[in-house]
């Protein structure tokens, strides 16, 4: 009795438990405590950080791989099998729901059906009104450039580099999708990183944006955008598919989704299927996506320096982005007769809302008058568009 309360004991977590996984469990309580008290994207980070939090309980086995035993057995075991001088039994062991999860994440299935989700869920129309947005959502992409040179110095390869790089997108499925093609040894910090600072921009923008601009540029009202046709927002979705295919083959997945799941949305005739894209379609994948992601972070493989490494990165990463866009922006201002806020600018990088959401709630800590949420929608949706060309032309350079 007394061997089996021991073996008992033995298969407790909490006597298996290392420092490390000690700290990944610190780690993912407090993103719970900032989804959940502070709001920050809850509908991201709790499914990551409980995917985090359950990959790091030791012994909980929730991302081992499948395997299987072989085990040679003498003659004398195998007496009543009638077997001859060896026999073998092979026992299977399942692996863990989150690791067939995250085989979604590997193959690059959840990223292209989040974009459908997006593209049903996404207005061009600010966009389409104002085309001068799609510059201020290129601009915000240097951050990706800036990091891919970054990383190289940093002893990176081109391939990782690139996969590392995109995290300035602020785009999540995209950065899974690039690790997947390019550096699938990468793919758990990348995605964990890019995700979780697509979570807190609403914590690293702000600065960025009132470090550089002033007051009165953050006051600045924008006149109102002109409508757009029903006819133009059905045709823009099929046009930049093809235009972009053409281009870059590479980034034909990622950009025909997205166009795809819009076209659902504006041709008015598949009504169903884009509620289900823009609904339960993408709340399943998310889920799926987000824990499973959060279950990559397990601490032996996470605790490194070039974890710490690739962090640094992104955060470098979102900080050019948001600041090339503000940058880009005041520019414009110099040669255009009509004054734009430079605070849409950050809008550039593709968390699509949450930083146009931030742009908006600036500019109103300086004006509560002042409404720029639409006219930030522009670059915001500009920058979806841009960081799957981004991830293209990586692709096609290094894939």
């Amino acid at each position: 009795m007394g061997e089996v309360i021991l073996d008992f004991i033995q298969t407790m977590g909490i006597v298996n438990i290392s420092w490390k996984q000690i700290i990944m469990i610190t780690v993912a309580c407090i993103l719970l405590y900032l989804a959940i008290a502070k709001k920050f994207e809850p509908l991201l980070l709790v499914p990551i950080a409980f995917g985090m939090l359950l990959s790091n309980l030791p012994l909980s086995g929730v991302m081992n791989g499948a395997v299987s035993h072989i085990q040679l057995i003498s003659p004398e075991g195998v007496d009543a099998f009638k077997q001859g001088a060896n026999a073998t039994i092979e026992t299977h062991s399942p692996g863990g729901l989150l690791y067939y999860l995250f085989q979604g994440d590997e193959l690059g299935i959840f990223p292209p059906l989040v974009f459908l989700g997006v593209g049903a869920m996404t207005d061009f129309a600010p966009l389409i009104a104002n085309p001068k947005s799609i510059l201020l959502g290129a601009a915000a992409q240097f951050g990706i450039f800036t990091t891919f040179l970054g990383a190289l110095v940093l002893g990176f390869g081109a391939q990782a580099a690139s996969a590392i790089g995109i995290i300035g997108g602020a785009d999540g499925p995209t950065a899974i999708y690039l690790a997947t093609k390019l550096a699938p040894e990468l793919l758990a910090p990348i995605a964990v990183a890019a995700y979780s600072y697509m979570a807190l921009v609403p914590i690293i923008q702000p600065p960025i944006m009132r470090a550089l601009t002033t007051k009165e540029e953050r006051s600045i009202v924008m006149t109102q955008t002109k409508s757009v046709s029903k006819r133009a927002k059905i045709i823009f979705p099929i046009v930049v598919t093809i235009v972009v295919s053409l281009i870059l083959p590479a980034a034909s997945t990622l950009i025909g989704m997205l166009m795809f799941g819009n076209l659902l949305k504006e041709s008015g005739v598949t009504d169903r299927l884009s509620e289900t894209a823009s609904n339960t379609l993408i709340n399943i994948v998310t889920i799926f996506l987000g824990i499973s992601v959060g279950a990559s972070a397990e601490a032996e493989i996470f605790l490194s320096s070039q974890t710490l490494m690739i962090f640094g990165l992104g955060i470098l990463a979102f900080a050019v982005g948001t600041a090339t866009g503000v940058i880009f922006a005041k520019i414009m201002n110099l040669v255009c007769k009509q004054k734009v806020n430079p605070l849409i600018g950050s809008a550039g990088v593709s968390a699509v809302p949450m930083a146009a959401r931030v742009s908006q709630k600036v500019a109103q800590e300086e004006s509560p008058g002042n409404f720029i949420l639409m006219h930030a929608m522009g670059p915001n949706v500009a920058g979806v568009i841009g960081s799957a060309v981004a991830a293209g032309i990586l692709l096609s350079l290094f894939g």
